[in-house]
């Protein structure tokens, strides 16, 4: 079937694609549990040939599609449900009517083109051989919502029901690229990133007699200065490291020097290597910094995403379908990575495949300079979701018959 005719269906079921991202726009959930969005979900899928699966340990879901045409391949599409702690000013009439919580990522309309390509690819089980496998999954936004999906076992692997799936997708928006466009690149594509405290420990005193005292503020505007540099003068810097330090909390009055300095930030990574290292150096520097003050430094990380590594065959394949269905102009390789993360990297390490952006800047907007996401005031245009449902149910549908070839 020529890739137009995926073109036309999701544009005829483009007003099911828009309301379904409109009614999750407007009852955000946060987290690991999403109830009334999986309930959107299933409502708006209700009517299609899929065996659901849900695990002990989120709301997520996973719909399998068997294909009519006999056994082959198995391929995953994968849209993110949650929101943020953010209060939501686009003045949209759908607008978020939860208190300081908004679909600033995107995942609203993850759901809605992934729910869009479900029911384009239902419509022609007949022509596939294999299956296609529908992961709508909860808790990205740091709560590690792909990681527990997978350790429930919802995409199978070793000592569950079925085998993992051969290959797996995801597509996320961009409100700042240029409309319909689509981009990805080979290897590291988002950052690996890990939430760091230091806490520097001194001895508290009047603010107008220092010299009786540790002062921990100094010390610790000196570590993040020392961090900077550390980043700059240790790590190669084609295999880049970013340390920022957003937040120092010391002290409660303006003549009181603290008994301790707290500051915490962020550590995004490229590589395990430099993940792991920059994790041991950091602990070095701090409490190296602090011992020659005569003050303590105690260090702590949290683990968060790791890195998210797109396959060479997936990612070439990705362009390919893009391209025929779309035109020359519809793919961008990358030529860098970003530095954010996405826990779409767990299911990556497992499994190749890639993930890709979507412009979803208005046509002829000045794309660079509209919200990006996780502003309050972040916009999708609504009229690319039809082309990122197609692209998704191409991605399943030409996979499934070719492989990565």
């Amino acid at each position: 079937m020529p890739p137009c005719a995926l073109i036309e269906e999701a544009a005829r079921i483009s007003e099911r694609i828009e309301s379904l991202r409109r009614a999750i726009h407007a009852e955000p959930e946060i987290g690991l549990h999403t109830p009334r969005t999986r309930d959107k979900i299933r409502e708006a899928l209700a009517h299609l040939p899929l065996d659901w699966k849900q695990g002990a340990s989120t709301t997520g879901l996973v719909a399998t599609l068997k294909g009519g045409a006999g056994p082959g391949r198995s391929v995953l599409l994968r849209g993110d449900m949650d929101a943020l702690p953010m209060p939501e000013e686009t003045g949209l009439d759908f607008a978020s009517k939860v208190p300081g919580t908004m679909h600033a990522c995107g995942h609203d309309a993850h759901v809605a083109m992934l729910a869009g390509a479900v029911e384009i690819l239902c419509a022609r089980a007949d022509s596939l051989a294999g299956e296609v496998r529908f992961m709508f999954q909860p808790g990205e936004e740091g709560y590690h919502g792909a990681r527990f999906m997978l350790e429930d076992g919802l995409l199978g692997g070793e000592g569950f029901d079925r085998p993992l799936p051969d290959a797996a997708f995801a597509l996320h928006v961009m409100p700042n690229a240029p409309h319909g466009l689509i981009g990805g690149r080979t290897g590291p594509l988002l950052a690996a990133a890990d939430q760091i405290e230091i806490v520097v420990t001194g001895r508290g005193g009047h603010a107008s007699m220092p010299h009786q005292t540790l002062d921990p503020v100094p010390v610790a505007c000196e570590i993040v200065t020392a961090i900077q540099a550390m980043v700059a003068r240790k790590f190669n810097v084609f295999d880049p490291v970013v340390v920022t330090i957003a937040r120092i909390d010391a002290g409660t009055a303006h003549n009181v020097i603290a008994d301790q300095a707290r500051m915490v930030g962020t550590m995004r990574t490229l590589s395990a290597e430099n993940r792991a290292r920059l994790k041991q150096d950091l602990a070095v520097l701090a409490s190296g910094i602090a011992r020659a003050h005569g003050l303590s430094a105690k260090v702590n990380t949290v683990e968060g995403f790791p890195v998210t590594v797109c396959h060479d065959g997936a990612v070439g394949f990705g362009e390919s379908v893009a391209r025929r269905m779309f035109g020359d102009q519809a793919f961008l390789r990358l030529p860098d990575p970003i530095m954010g993360a996405e826990d779409f990297a767990y299911v990556l390490e497992k499994v190749p495949g890639a993930m890709f952006f979507l412009g979803v800047a208005h046509e002829g907007a000045d794309w660079q300079h509209c919200c990006g996401i996780h502003s309050t005031r972040m916009i999708v245009d609504e009229s690319v979701m039809p082309q990122g449902a197609a692209y998704l149910a191409g991605l399943a549908r030409d996979y499934l018959d070719r492989g990565f070839a």
